[in-house]
């Protein structure tokens, strides 16, 4: 039985821990080569390590445009193209609406929403002129339905899914399908930026009543990113997230 993502490159952006590595190892293990881009240099390099040769890991700060576009670069010269790309880079931390500072409203849009708007730009144009690719937005069910003390959070993943939608129009006569992920709470480093009160409260308005795992979001990216199980998803938001959204 053929691997589903065999000859595929795929670029993980946010890949050194939690979902990415995870949606990063799945794709490796359905046949993808995988490109490995983060802040976490070191830590891309021990994954990359782990995947095997085929795998590469390439420094990037997504709020740097010029960083983003030489890591773009430079995945592209390496492995000829990008077939499928997955953002993923991103920051939490809690700070209630009235003590926060513009300085941290911005840096969370930075790094969450701006991040991914430079890196989408920048790998679709390969896609373009290539006329495929699949792009994966991962964004959150806070999205949806706000949390306390994560308004700049919210914002910037409500405004990913904004971004998804329009790059989804923009970008489907070239045979892109684009689509995003809004994972309910999920049990990575990223929760360490939150309190444990925060933590007990949403655990406890969970239908399902736990926290899922960054390998059980795997899979929902690897539905996309696949044919021919992702070619009908487009300006899609698919949430694994516990029943917190229904």
């Amino acid at each position: 039985m053929s691997k589903k993502l065999q000859g595929q490159v795929a670029l993980v952006v946010g890949g050194a821990s939690g979902i990415g590595r995870a949606i990063a190892e799945c794709f490796h293990a359905e046949g993808a080569t995988v490109a490995l881009a983060d802040l976490n240099l070191e830590a891309c390099e021990e994954i990359a390590v782990l995947l095997g040769d085929s795998a590469t890991h390439h420094s990037v700060d997504v709020a740097d445009e010029s960083s983003v576009q030489s890591m773009v670069g430079e995945v592209i010269n390496h492995h000829q193209a990008i077939d499928v790309l997955v953002n993923c880079a991103g920051i939490l931390d809690e700070t209630p609406f009235l003590d926060m500072s513009a300085e941290t409203f911005d840096r969370m849009i930075s790094i969450n929403l701006r991040g991914a708007f430079l890196v989408g730009r920048y790998v679709a144009e390969q896609m373009v002129k290539r006329k495929s690719g699949r792009i994966i937005n991962i964004s959150s069910q806070l999205a949806l339905k706000g949390g306390v003390g994560l308004s700049h959070y919210c914002s910037a993943k409500a405004g990913l899914l904004g971004l998804t939608k329009s790059m989804a129009r923009e970008l489907a006569p070239y045979g892109i399908l684009t689509n995003a992920i809004a994972p309910g709470p999920i049990l990575t480093p990223m929760l360490e930026g939150l309190s444990k009160e925060w933590v007990a409260n949403k655990e406890a308005e969970l239908p399902l009543g736990r926290f899922g795992t960054a390998e059980e979001v795997a899979p929902t990216a690897l539905m996309l990113a696949a044919s021919p199980d992702g070619d009908l998803y487009l300006g899609q938001t698919l949430g694994p997230n516990s029943g917190d959204v229904m």
